[in-house]
Order: C-alpha cells, then structure tokens, then sequence
C-alpha cells in the first residue's frame, strides 16, 4: 500500500489526527509539519498518479474541489500567495495536492519550501500541538462551510 492509500485508510479509520473533511474526490488534511503556517493537502480518493488517468467527471469534480480547497487555505490563513504542487513520487506515487499559504520573508532564501534543508522543514518545533491543530482544522473547516454552501 502506497504511504497516501495508507494515509486515507488510516482517515477512515478514524486514526488521522490531521483529518479536515470529506470531500467527494478526496480527503483535506492539515500537513503534519507546519513550517509554513497553513501547509494543507488535498488527497485524491482514486489510487492514479497523473490527473490525466482518472475519468473525466471525476477529474473535474477533483480540479474544482482542489480550487476550493485552495480557496478555504488561502481565506483561513491570510497569505500573500498560495503555493500549489501536485505531487507523487516514491512510495507516495498517488496523487495528492500540496497547498502552502506563502508569506514573504517566510523561507531564507525566496523558492520552493522544497529548498529547505529537510532538518528544517521536519522539525519537531514545527509538529503543532493539540491545541494548534484543532485551532487550524477550525479555520480551515469554517472556511470550507462557507464555499460549499
């Protein structure tokens, strides 16, 4: 089982600490690292690795849930720019969306967060508490309420 498949059967379980909400093609999850405030992703439902291999309404369905998922980040979070990337690779080759609300001045050197030193951007400072989680699972989900109604 790739590491998002397992990411998502461990959300249904109710195992996932970092669940948001259901979406109809996928599950948003706050990202467990939070060394860009905010850092949220957006896990397709469907086990494919490019957009292009799922069916075409579904395909929609999850293009357009991604954009509001990416709204609700971007109204919760106040950024000055929302980094977006599709990624899969490795033992993560399922799709999923990461969503980082960029501030300036919020990396050393301006680019990719992926050009921090991994030590920093895995940092167990940057593992919220309890309390912080649920503080940012509030805003996001406040957030999606509001575009999904």
């Amino acid at each position: 089982m790739c590491g998002v498949c397992q990411t998502i059967q461990e959300t249904i379980e109710g195992k996932n600490r970092y669940f948001v909400r259901e979406l109809e093609t996928g599950y948003v999850v706050i990202g467990d690292y939070q060394r860009i405030k905010g850092y949220t992703l957006f896990l397709c439902k469907v086990h494919a690795t490019e957009i292009h291999f799922l069916e075409r309404p579904f395909r929609e369905t999850f293009l357009n849930e991604m954009s509001l998922v990416a709204e609700a980040v971007y109204n919760a979070f106040g950024p000055d720019k929302l980094n977006y990337e599709l990624l899969g690779q490795g033992e993560n080759v399922h799709m999923h969306w990461h969503i980082f609300p960029r501030r300036k001045g919020d990396t050393p050197v301006p680019g990719p967060v992926w050009k921090l030193p991994k030590e920093e951007m895995y940092a167990e400072q940057y593992l919220p508490s309890d309390e912080e989680l649920q503080e940012l699972k509030q805003k996001l989900n406040a957030e999606l309420d509001k575009l999904l109604q």
